[in-house]
Parts: structure tokens; sequence; C-alpha cells
């Protein structure tokens, strides 16, 4: 069996998780030590509150965030899409994309936003989705909105989080609410259905997942992986028809992108207790019993994806501790608590791992034999949005601001 990912024909970082869609970058020369007077080349208060990560393509940062209208938890929100120099952090476009009732807005968790869906750039457009609100397409000079669409709503829990992925013709998404689960392609020049894909899981206590679909290509095939509660599917990305899938009880809540490495597709299954699965991807038909390699039940993140180097998977638990796994037997090599709480998926550059937690503090180590830890760095702000890449430079979200963090 070959296979690989499907990786955007662009290098730079434009949907999340980069152009492998895996937390892979290429530089050779990302910073390792930064503070709040090191390597900082700018910083940028962002207006409102978003989790989604920030995406480069031609020095342009695209991301989206959410503005409180006025005080209060019932305030109306104004979901917007913004565009910063890259090489300045100067803000060149803030473009109002939908609004958002404060009096009807589901209530989300306290580790979401309203505005958590990374956007993805193709081309002259960039493509925002904020979940059950409704999907955009922009235009990437000037934030001109070229088609929206409101047709695709649903009841989610704990608010909104899955990003959408490009292929070919389509831009796909997930819907896992708790009254419909599916996944959907629309026409990315109108915006108008091509396919709709129900996920068919029934008896399930829980459904709500914010999975992120991977794409892949096995033996000359695209299959699109799509995880939510309780299975994760193949499909094939042209019609929407279901190749294989494995399902896992009765897992929800599911917040990691999957990832391809060792010719094995790796998830991790959410709540009550997060298993990693490692499956083989050239199977038809439910493949639970024949084409599972191994399961991991021990320290699996519920939110951060993990990241592969080499032959080795790296995940980092929501409550800090950070595994390095034999990706072919799943077998341990070394775990370490590392401490704190962790939400961003992981990053990996020049056999070093990057891993951000929810305080603000950025821990490196490297791909090596046992925990080697290379540095700690710390911005003191709240942190939930996963890295983002520009040539040689870290874009790190928080709270408040947008960083730029880069050699000097």
């Amino acid at each position: 069996m070959s296979g690989q990912t499907v990786a955007q024909s662009s290098t730079a970082w434009n949907e999340f998780r980069g152009p492998t869609q895996q937390g892979i970058s290429t530089s050779v020369k990302l910073p390792t030590e930064w503070g709040p007077e090191t390597n900082i080349t700018w910083r940028k208060e962002l207006p409102g509150i978003g989790w989604s990560s920030p995406v480069t393509t031609e020095d342009r940062i695209y991301l989206t965030t959410a503005v409180p209208q006025d005080e209060g938890r019932k305030a109306d929100q104004s979901l917007r899409t913004v565009c910063l120099d890259a090489n300045s952090g100067d803000v060149v476009w803030n473009v109002e994309v939908f609004q958002q009732s404060g009096e009807t807005a589901p209530k989300i968790h306290s580790k979401n936003s309203h505005a958590s869906a990374t956007p993805i750039v193709e081309g002259a457009f960039v493509y925002v989705h904020f979940g059950h609100m409704g999907t955009a397409c922009l235009r990437k000079q000037d934030g001109a909105i070229v088609w929206s669409t409101q047709e695709h709503a649903y009841k989610p829990t704990h608010g909104n989080g899955g990003s959408p992925v490009l292929f070919g013709d389509k831009l796909i998404f997930s819907i896992d609410g708790n009254d419909k689960q599916a996944v959907i392609a629309l026409d990315k020049e109108t915006g108008q259905v091509a396919w709709r894909t129900p996920r068919n899981v029934p008896g399930l206590p829980k459904y709500f997942a914010f999975c992120t679909p991977l794409l892949i290509e096995v033996n000359g095939q695209t299959q699109l992986i799509s995880q939510g509660s309780g299975a994760v599917m193949s499909l094939d990305p042209r019609n929407g028809q279901e190749i294989w899938r494995v399902t896992y009880g009765d897992g929800y809540s599911v917040v990691p992108r999957p990832i391809f490495a060792n010719g094995l597709i790796y998830v991790c299954t959410g709540y009550d207790r997060s298993t990693l699965i490692a499956m083989r991807p050239d199977g038809h038909g439910d493949v639970t019993e024949t084409h599972v390699e191994f399961i991991l039940d021990r320290n699996v993140p519920y939110n951060p994806s993990p990241v592969v180097v080499d032959d080795d998977v790296y995940m980092i638990s929501d409550n800090g501790i950070l595994s390095c796994v034999d990706g072919i037997t799943g077998d341990v090599r070394w775990k370490h608590r590392i401490g704190g709480n962790f939400s961003a998926s992981l990053l990996t550059a020049n056999g070093l791992i990057y891993m951000l937690d929810e305080s603000g503090k950025a821990t490196v180590v490297r791909h090596a034999d046992q925990y080697e830890e290379v540095a700690q760095n710390d911005l003191a702000e709240r942190a939930l949005a996963s890295f983002g890449i520009h040539n040689d430079a870290i874009l790190l979200r928080t709270e408040k601001a947008l960083y730029r963090i880069e050699n000097k």
C-alpha cells in the first residue's frame, strides 16, 4: 500500500495545521526561544475573541474573530475576517461576514469562541467558516464577500470548532450537532451544495464533535478522512460516497484532526476517555474488526492534534503529559510530564516539536530517544489557538493579540 496526505500546492501556511494538514513546517530556522522582549518582531492587538489559527500566503495573514457589540453575556456578535500585513502586523482589511444574535446564540464552552474554525486560502480567495452560523468566500485582496450561505444550520453543543478543507472545486466541512451529523461539500465558486453525506451512527448518547477532515491518497485514490462521534469515515471527496469506516463506541466531542503516516491513519476518539486508534486505510465497508493495527488508552489528548516525526507519533495530553509512540507498533517509547493544560495542536520543524499550553507557555523539545527539552518560553497570555508559520517566523495567537516571532 502506498499513501500520502493530499497537500496544497502552495508551501504557504494556508490552512489549519499548514499545507500538509498535519502541523509540519519545512523551515529550518524557526526560533526556539522568545519572550516579551526577545525575538518578537511585532505584537498586534486583535479585536474581539477568536481561537481560529492564523493562515498565511503572499505576505498576508488571515484569521477570524467575534467582536461583541455590547456588554454582557448575551451581546450580539460581529463575526469578522481580518487580514494583516505579515511583515508589519498592520491591518489591511477587517470585514464583517455574519452577525450573530446574542439572544438566540447557543451557549459556548469556556474554552471555545464564536470564531474557532481556521480559514483556508487558495488562489484569489479566502474561505471562512463559522460552524452553524454559516460559511463564506471572500476576495483575498480586499475582503469583498463573493458568496455566503447560512443554509447548513444545526444545533451545536459548546459552540463551533472544525475547519474546512479544499479539494478540487469543492469546499468540504463537517456538521456535528445534536440534531444533525453530516459531511457537506460546497461548490467553492458558488457556495451551492455539491454533495451531502450523513454520518449514520445510531444509538449514541451524545453526537457532537469539532473535527477537521484530512485528505489523503491511498493507492492512487484520494480519500477524505472525516471523524465524528462514534466513528471515523473515509469518503470519496468527489461525490461523498463512503469507502470505509471504523467505529469506536460512544466517543464524542472529538477535536484532534486525524494524522496519516507509516501507512496508517491515527485518530483520537474524544470523551469520556480518549484512545488513540491506528488503522489501515485500504479497506472497504466497516473495517473495525480487520484494519485496526493498535489502540492506546493512556495519556491520549482530547483537544491537541498529534504530530508525526519519522515513524514516531508525538502527542500531548490535555493535562500536559508528552508521549512519544512508535507509530508502527504502538509501543510507548517514552513519556514526560510537562505540566500545564493544553488545547493547541503540536507543530514540528527541523527535528523539533513545539507545544503551547493554555497559559501561553511554549515548550520546545527535540525528536530523540528520550525527553530532551530545548527551551521554555512564556508570554503569560491565555492561548488556545494552534501555531501558524510565515517563512521562518512563528505566528502565535493569544486571547488578546497576534505575535510574529523570529530569530533576530
